[in-house]
């Protein structure tokens, strides 16, 4: 049983607003208070430890991260005024190679054996690896003064030459020709290359469009 002491002797005095104050006689009659305390306070310590600010580390992770999205997307992201077509420099190669002397490359025939391709002089190869071309390949045959070599040269085997032409089907498996002029194939014209009987490279047309882009230098190959 407690007993009212706000009032009683030997105790300080106590803010009005406290109310009447009383004292148990048994302390164990404060063990609920005490126990609703402790789990408040626990409360309390379990809430602080599981927020936690972010380590540093982590808010640099996502800095870099957002960043790099960030990049991506002005590289990827289309802009106005840079939809017209692209161009390229042509390769100064073959332009280079005029004058310079034809290479001593072995080619094939159709049953695989070597043929020197400077033992083919004057000659005009039409490389057809990228295009058959069959009409380039017979204005070629039909523009050719005489004793004027027309050759085509094509990748692993020979390709068939046009009917009614005297053209020398050959092949470079290995490529080589086509490495020494530096130019791509096409599947839209042949590459044409000249050479007269010195062996001196006279014109090479990358891609040609129609006999009008070698002919005048084609008509005095054999002199």
């Amino acid at each position: 049983m407690g007993k009212a002491d706000a009032d009683g002797p030997g105790l300080p005095d106590l803010p009005p607003e406290w109310g009447r104050v009383v004292i148990p006689d048994n302390l164990a009659a404060l063990a609920d208070e005490a126990e609703q305390v402790r789990r408040e306070l626990r409360a309390a310590a379990d809430h602080h430890r599981r927020w936690r600010p972010p380590a540093k580390p982590v808010i640099v992770l996502v800095v870099a991260v957002l960043t790099t999205i960030a990049g991506l997307a002005a590289v990827t992201w289309p802009r106005n005024g840079r939809t017209g077509p692209s161009t390229s420099t042509p390769d100064p190669a073959p332009a280079l190679l005029t004058g310079r002397p034809l290479p001593a490359l072995d080619l094939v025939d159709g049953g695989q054996s070597p043929v020197p391709l400077r033992g083919l002089l004057p000659v005009v190869v039409l490389l057809v690896d990228g295009c058959a071309c069959p009409d380039q390949v017979a204005e070629a045959a039909t523009a050719a003064p005489p004793g004027v070599t027309v050759v085509t040269v094509a990748g692993a085997r020979p390709r068939a030459a046009p009917a009614g032409t005297q053209v020398r089907t050959l092949a470079d498996p290995a490529g080589g020709l086509r490495a020494f002029l530096h130019v791509p194939a096409s599947q839209d014209g042949v590459t044409a290359l000249l050479a007269d009987r010195t062996g001196r490279i006279i014109l090479i047309v990358p891609k040609v469009a129609s006999i009008t882009n070698y002919h005048a230098e084609l008509s005095r190959l054999a002199d």
